[in-house]
């Protein structure tokens, strides 16, 4: 997404929607404002919410006067608010599904033992001595609902899965003796499937446990079927149960099942345990006309056998050929291309290959039933197969065939039969046999087209020098190196690779390096590596400039597999690799093409294992003459390494700057119209610099080292600000360090470096998207582009993340005063006036003018009043309550005198107390702040 696409994403959302909502306390006031909350189409707050509010207040701890927390008192108040909570979820129908989504663990635990105790279940008893069957309807609704949901919690415990919120259905009035009957048969149905869930996931350590999962999971299905699946009170999911069921008759099939009894798939898994292979081909073959196994299973079968085949099964080599052809008639119904396996499996064909699978096919296909398309796919798919054969005797075999004679007319089988009869034999051209993983056919029936598709799909060096020899020995005409788009070498390499005067030699060049390069884009290292060693071996025969080549690109993925791998742990590279870096980057070899991102590469690499000290010291002068990105470097470690230096010891500091205001300047020059006027043009890329602003951020996006992206930022955040029109200032880490102006403003691109300055904040955060700076800088940008809701969300993760999401205290050098007024600015201009009020507390010294007139607007869009727990500050309770009794407002006049009367907001009270009491207060305030704005 370009920068300008994220701003306007953000504007759209710079305004929070808070409208009013009935507050908990309503719902104790009037009795009859539940239900017709509830009834709303869209209750604010939803039933789920109106759970944790009830049972939150009721289970507040109190204080007594010697200021101890005590436990939530039993009154009336507080019993009324549960009972509040279970009419809630009685709402919601118990639907587990619903619940365990939204409320959290120990909050769903309370919610359940107050109905374990409302249904007179004797608290301390053991669930399992019970009989359920003597107990009234509702105790054993609310035993068996607690037990349900500690099974499914700890079945969904051993599933990694992000839960969603959905919202509730609504719930009709029913009678109340057919409501307990149908949920108690409803309870009944699910123990089964619940318990089913939670054997099948202890089988994975006891596999005896199948058993149960097996015989609920089937009880379940036979309840489903004698009761029906749907539900007031509980959903079975349907496709899941059947799921199960089917894995647990692969795992433990059941001893008086019959194989008609099994699915296809039960029945595959069965054969393969028992080596019948002959079964599995016969399920494969009735298969292609059901339809019923996924693909991605068969060839899962299909690599199962050939990995039992190369440890050294000789006898499944027939059975694996049979699996793959029955596959690949498979695919040819459905559309898709012939296998590489199926032409490898058949370049030896004989009688009793082309028997079975003139047999497959006749049984794949209902030819009274199959569509013109199937028919067309199967008549293709012969006739290629008779056009790969040099044996004429194997076509007739083909030919003859009454599948073959229905599917083609006399015409075209007449054509094809004199076609084969009129080709030539081909010759052998492969005399030395080849030794390599796979076999290439010493007989010329591997035509050249699939050659070329072995060979674009190869990565084995071995197997791409053969199928060139064998290309080679057929056609003198080809160029193989031009057989797929998708081989790129780089510009600067390829007029040296298509020099190579043998035509073999330089196609097996090419091709290596194209797949070398391909296979390190894709991140496949082990097989570039190989690739690469193949070609460097080659070319070290007969060119030092190309091997010096593969040198310098075996450097380069080295240091990407450094990277990708021990180096995202941490883990130094070995220092032969920093040796070869610095041996790279030392090179004077004037005729070796070399790639800029080479270069680039390490130098990033230097600067992200922290090897300072060659860069500052010890990098030869004519390095930082003649390579750009070394001179960058070597300013970047510098800098970072004279930051806890004086002031006026920072000299690399102005240096650094000067190259990048050089680099972001904007070269103009005079044109001449049409008209005789002259006009000047100024060119975004300037060539003052020692670098193009696309290649320097090109490079910055390579480094990872924190304190150099941190100067980096820095210094581009300075720039920002020296220029003229700037209203409000991004703030930095070290940005005292850089000069504070410079000489020619109108020479610097600033629309370009206010770009530049949003692609590094985005990049470095995806770096580490915890570090407060960087955080701070992001807030910093959308405030000054008046995106305050945005911002606001910036100003509370940094705050969040250097907090433990604000359980501690968030550091000063962090919401510094500066920080704290952009966030009341922001809330001001949302019209959150409450909000800033709260926030004036934050600042050193207590801003209560404006606190005060934020309070006196009337048009707030915040939750008002309900923040007024938030405050701690006496002074300006106090002023509420006047305003309140001065405006006529009784009931929120009430609410500021309940806070003012909290006994530890008493100035009496010891100074540790009274800052206990607004830490506390800024913890929860900055919390609620963080779910509205995140």
């Amino acid at each position: 997404m370009s920068a300008e696409a994220a701003d306007r994403e953000a504007a759209t959302s710079s305004r929070p929607c808070t409208p009013p909502q009935t507050c908990w306390f309503e719902f104790l006031l009037e009795e009859s404002l539940l239900e017709k909350h509830l009834r709303k189409p869209c209750p604010d707050p939803a039933p789920v919410q109106l759970i944790v509010q009830f049972l939150e207040q009721a289970s507040k701890p109190s204080v007594n006067e010697q200021n101890q927390v005590q436990p939530p008192p039993d009154n009336k108040r507080n019993r009324i608010l549960k009972l509040l909570a279970l009419k809630v979820a009685a709402h919601l129908k118990w639907d587990l599904d619903i619940l365990e989504k939204s409320l959290s663990v120990p909050v769903l635990n309370m919610l359940l033992n107050e109905l374990l105790c409302i249904s007179k279940v004797p608290p301390g008893t053991k669930h399992v001595d019970m009989d359920l069957a003597t107990l009234p309807p509702t105790t054993a609704m609310a035993v068996l609902l607690y037990n349900r949901w500690a099974i499914r919690t700890i079945v969904q415990s051993s599933f990694p899965v992000k839960q969603a919120k959905p919202g509730p259905p609504q719930l009709s009035v029913m009678n109340q003796m057919q409501q307990e009957k149908e949920l108690t048969e409803n309870i009944l149905k699910v123990v089964c499937y619940d318990l089913g869930a939670a054997y099948f996931q202890q089988g994975s350590t006891n596999s005896a446990v199948y058993e149960n999962a097996r015989e609920k999971f089937f009880r379940t299905k036979e309840l489903i079927a004698e009761i029906g699946s749907l539900s007031l009170h509980c959903t079975i999911d349907e496709k899941r149960l059947a799921g199960y069921c089917q894995a647990c008759d692969v795992l433990v099939p059941s001893s008086d099942s019959t194989s008609q009894q099994l699915t296809p798939y039960s029945q595959v898994h069965i054969c393969l345990r028992s080596g019948n292979y002959q079964e599995v081909i016969q399920i494969f073959i009735e298969d292609n006309l059901t339809l019923s196994l996924p693909v991605q299973f068969r060839q899962s079968v299909l690599r199962e056998l050939f990995q039992k085949a190369q440890q050294g099964n000789e006898a499944l080599d027939e059975i694996c050929f049979k699996v793959c052809a029955c596959n690949t008639v498979r695919d040819i119904l459905e559309g898709r291309t012939i296998s590489v396996q199926f032409n490898q499996l058949f370049l030896r064909p004989n009688k009793e290959k082309i028997d079975f699978l003139l047999e497959v096919c006749s049984r794949s296909i209902n030819l009274e039933k199959a569509s013109e398309s199937l028919k067309g796919n199967m008549a293709a798919f012969l006739k290629n197969v008779c056009l790969g054969l040099e044996d004429l005797q194997y076509v007739f075999m083909i030919s003859s065939h009454e599948l073959f004679i229905t599917l083609l007319k006399d015409e075209e089988r007449k054509l094809l039969v004199d076609q084969m009869r009129k080709r030539s034999p081909r010759v052998n051209l492969c005399i030395k046999p080849v030794t390599s993983f796979y076999d290439i056919p010493a007989s010329a029936s591997v035509n050249i087209g699939q050659l070329e598709h072995q060979l674009i799909l190869s990565v084995d060096p071995w197997r791409i020098r053969q199928i060139l020899i064998e290309l080679h020995g057929m056609t003198s005409e080809r160029q193989f190196w031009t057989v797929s788009n998708k081989w790129e070498v780089p510009s600067v390499y390829s007029g040296v690779i298509l020099g190579i005067k043998d035509n073999l030699t330089r196609d097996l060049v090419y091709i290596l390096m194209a797949k070398g390069l391909h296979c390190s884009t894709v991140k496949d290292f082990s097989h570039a590596k190989q690739l690469f060693a193949a070609c460097l071996e080659l070319v070290t025969e007969f060119s030092p400039k190309l091997r010096q080549v593969m040198l310098n690109e075996m450097l380069l993925l080295d240091i990407h597999t450094h990277e990708a791998g021990t180096g995202q742990a941490g883990e130094r590279p070995p220092s032969d690799l920093i040796s070869r870096v610095r041996g790279y980057l030392e090179m004077r070899l004037p005729d070796i093409p070399l790639r800029q991102v080479i270069a680039e590469e390490c130098v990033a690499f230097m600067l992200n294992w922290r090897e300072s000290e060659y860069l500052t010291l010890q990098v030869p002068a004519f390095l930082l003459q003649s390579n750009p990105y070394v001179k960058l470097g070597q300013l970047l470690a510098a800098t970072c390494k004279e930051l806890p230096g004086p002031k006026e010891s920072r000299r690399t500091a102005k240096d650094l700057w000067e190259v990048v205001v050089q680099i972001c300047s904007v070269s103009s020059q005079h044109k001449r119209g049409n008209d005789g006027r002259v006009s000047l043009i100024k060119q975004r890329e300037s060539t003052l610099g020692i670098m193009y602003r696309s290649e320097l951020l090109s490079f910055i996006k390579k480094l990872r080292e924190p304190l150099v992206l941190t100067i980096i930022l820095s210094l581009f955040v300075k720039l920002h600000n020296v220029r003229e029109d700037i209203v409000n200032d991004i703030t930095a880490e070290h940005i005292s360090i850089w000069p504070s102006s410079i000489p020619n403003l109108q020479s610097v691109d600033f629309e370009a470096v206010a770009i530049t300055v949003k692609e590094l904040v985005r990049y470095t955060l995806s770096i580490n998207p915890n570090n407060h700076s960087w955080l701070i800088i992001q807030a910093d940008i959308y405030f000054a582009t008046n995106q305050y809701s945005a911002a606001l969300h910036y100003y509370l993760q940094a705050g969040a993340v250097c907090s433990d999401f604000f359980n501690k205290a968030v550091p000063p050098d962090v919401y510094t005063d500066q920080v704290i007024k952009r966030m009341i600015k922001c809330c001001s201009l949302l019209n959150c006036h409450t909000q800033v009020a709260i926030l004036c507390q934050f600042l050193r010294e207590i801003d209560y003018k404006t606190a005060f007139k934020s309070l006196q607007e009337q048009n707030s869009h915040d939750a008002m009043d309900s923040y007024y727990d938030y405050i701690w500050d006496v002074t300006i309770l106090e002023y509420l309550t006047y305003l309140h009794h001065k405006r006529g407002e009784t009931d929120k006049r009430q609410i500021a005198i309940k806070a003012i009367g909290q006994t530890e907001l008493n100035a009496s009270n010891p100074e540790e107390v009274l800052q206990l009491a607004a830490q506390r207060r800024k913890k929860k305030f900055l919390q609620a702040m963080a779910k509205l704005y995140f």
